[in-house]
């Protein structure tokens, strides 16, 4: 089972428009059992996210109030 780790964020992903790659994202939402990811490509302007699913819940979060 893999798990979500935040310090390794995906590098050179390529655009789903053009193909160019892009650094890194522009955003990253963890949630349950997710990372959602924000491109935004500067070669076409073009903007998409892409969802890493995980089998287990991939961050744990600490209550808001107790």
């Amino acid at each position: 089972m893999t798990k979500a780790v935040l310090s390794e964020t995906p590098r050179q992903n390529p655009c789903a428009q053009c193909g160019m790659p892009i650094p890194r994202p522009d955003w990253i939402e963890p949630g349950e059992g997710r990372v959602s990811y924000l491109w935004t490509c500067h070669a076409c302007n073009y903007r998409f996210e892409a969802v890493a699913i995980f089998d287990e819940a991939a961050i744990e979060h600490p209550p808001l109030a107790a």
